[in-house]
């Protein structure tokens, strides 16, 4: 698989191969670029994101065993994925660093596996846009179970997306910030684990825009499957968590002010609940 990942970004490392094969590079490139599709075809069955009530149900309880904030499924974050700058458009893919990158938004379960990747948006647009326009975001919006993910400050508090409180005044809400901050912290440790076994990810990936996508999807994927499949490269080394800065929220809830009076609520109630189980 790390092969397969470096073949795709590294157009010299393609022509190594083409060397120890005896073809062409440009075969090399097709080879790749169809296995590359054949990887993403099979997205559906190893990124799931829980659409039911009994797969809400399923993940919380696999969330309950090993953590202590009570009714959530999974955590959300966004990475940055580096990329030459494109030249149509090339400006909006200038992010915060000032280097052209595509913002990766990506969930996680209690299993460090990927449930749900969107890797369609430049790095210049904020993670709350892309969290709004996404496919998961339906989903949790219309959920009866009352789950929610955990997600940092950069996106807005609503009974479904739990954020730490911006100026924790009470023991209740230190206490709450600080298990979130240690619970929430497993979908950069998923991103590591990603980025240490597809280098690629890491550093600057040198394809055409167009290709940068599903390239990425696949790094995703094959991630999920060496989950399952027990790999355990990642602990070969220790891994780097990121630490990017997180930006404020700049978008409000779409919707109304009375969904985030409804996310204060139910944050409220969580807190009061772990801090009296603690």
């Amino acid at each position: 698989m790390e092969v397969f990942l470096r073949s795709l970004a590294d157009p010299g490392f393609q022509q190594g191969v083409s060397v120890d094969v005896g073809i062409h590079q440009t075969t090399v490139s097709k080879i790749i670029d169809k296995v590359s599709r054949a990887i993403c075809s099979k997205k559906k069955y190893w990124i799931k994101f829980p659409t039911t009530d009994d797969m809400f149900n399923i993940a919380k309880n696999e969330w309950a065993v090993h953590h202590a904030v009570p009714n959530v499924i999974g955590a959300i974050d966004c990475t940055h994925v580096q990329i030459l700058k494109a030249f149509v458009h090339g400006d909006e893919y200038i992010n915060r660093k000032e280097v052209a990158s595509i913002n990766v938004q990506a969930t996680c379960d209690s299993r460090e596996m990927f449930t749900s990747v969107d890797a369609t948006w430049p790095g210049s647009v904020h993670d709350s846009r892309i969290w709004y326009n996404s496919s998961t975001y339906p989903i949790m919006y219309s959920n009866q179970e009352r789950v929610c993910l955990l997600g940092d400050s950069g996106y807005a508090v609503t009974p479904w997306m739990l954020t730490p409180f911006q100026n924790p005044a009470t023991n209740i809400e230190r206490y709450f910030n600080k298990v979130h901050a240690r619970e929430r912290v497993i979908i950069e440790r998923c991103f590591g684990q990603l980025k240490r076994r597809f280098p690629m990810l890491k550093y600057t990936v040198r394809l055409k825009t167009d290709r940068i996508c599903r390239y990425i999807m696949c790094g995703f994927i094959l991630h999920n499957c060496a989950k399952f499949l027990n790999d355990a490269y990642e602990h070969f080394q220790e891994i780097d968590v990121e630490e990017e800065p997180v930006m404020p929220a700049l978008y409000a809830e779409p919707n109304n002010a009375a969904i985030r009076r409804r996310g204060i609520q139910f944050r409220n109630e969580i807190a009061e609940l772990m801090y009296r189980q603690r």
